[in-house]
Parts: structure tokens; C-alpha cells; sequence
């Protein structure tokens, strides 16, 4: 989770919080909904995962570590 940036996060925390698809997600953090879902590609790379079920899963996990800066 370190090596997450604070946008990528706040979008992790978004989802686990909310449950929104990308576009609610975007609409939450004023951004658009391409931006969202580059940003969860990214987070997926990071995080070894590849689906929104095994992210939401490691980040209840790790929930602690995804305190923003």
C-alpha cells in the first residue's frame, strides 16, 4: 500500500466506503470517470489484483495503511 499515491487512496477509501461505480467515484472526487478507471488500472498493477472484490478484500485488510498523508 506504500507505494500508492494520496488520489489513488482516496479512491480506495472511496470504494470501501460507498461502494460507487467509477462514475459516482469520479462524481465524489470531482474527477472524470476515465480518470477513475486509470487510476484503478494503476491501483490493480500495484496491488497484484485484478478485480475490485480482491482490492476492496486487501484494503479491509490493510485499512490502516490507507491513511492519507
Amino acid at each position: 500500500m506504500n507505494s500508492l499515491t494520496n488520489r489513488e487512496r482516496q479512491i480506495i477509501l472511496t470504494l470501501l466506503t460507498s461502494g460507487l461505480s467509477n462514475k459516482g467515484i469520479g462524481r465524489q472526487l470531482n474527477l472524470s470517470e476515465g480518470t477513475v478507471k486509470v487510476h484503478l488500472h494503476n491501483i490493480f498493477a500495484k496491488l497484484g489484483v485484478s478485480s475490485r472484490t480482491a482490492l476492496i478484500a486487501i484494503a479491509h485488510a490493510q485499512r490502516e495503511e490507507l491513511q492519507i498523508a
